[in-house]
């Protein structure tokens, strides 16, 4: 994932410039392509907002695992109205960075949402996280750090 987006600027929810390589380094990432617009998008994200604390912010150590959202909405204030309201304290990349295209183009995204799961590298461990959290909740989690081949005493 450090590759993906080398040389590339994140930002935090508190919009705090975020070293991709420092903050991605040793996690399966989740790459959350959504927008605000969307029904299943809002519908989704909350689901995906209670996945990533127990997984990260209640776990204990927290688990090896990060989500960047790649913005599909159709200005910036819109795209900042849906991240600060609705997603968790997860990573984004600029609205105005135009790489978003190259990352759906990469990733194959034809529709929001959708939650690509990807090893540290960028391959791909699953494009279906979306429906693997919805049908299986953090026990998910663990299929995706081995398929990663990262170590970890996760305990979920």
């Amino acid at each position: 994932m450090v590759e993906v987006f080398s040389g590339r600027t994140l930002l935090n929810k508190e919009s705090v410039v975020v070293d991709p390589e420092e903050a991605l380094r040793n996690k399966v990432v989740g790459l959350y392509f959504s927008a605000g617009w969307c029904p299943p998008c809002r519908d989704f994200t909350p689901i995906l907002c209670e996945f990533y604390t127990d997984l990260v912010e209640e776990n204990d150590p927290p688990a090896q695992f990060e989500i960047v959202f790649i913005s599909s909405d159709k200005s910036s204030e819109d795209m900042i109205e849906y991240y600060h309201d609705m997603h968790g304290d997860w990573l984004v990349l600029p609205w105005h960075d135009q790489y978003k295209h190259d990352l759906k183009k990469k990733y194959n995204i034809t529709a929001v949402p959708k939650l690509v799961i990807v090893k540290e590298s960028g391959e791909v461990i699953t494009d279906k996280g979306r429906k693997q959290i919805r049908d299986r909740g953090l026990a998910c989690f663990r299929n995706w750090l081995e398929a990663a081949e990262i170590f970890q005493n996760f305990r979920g």
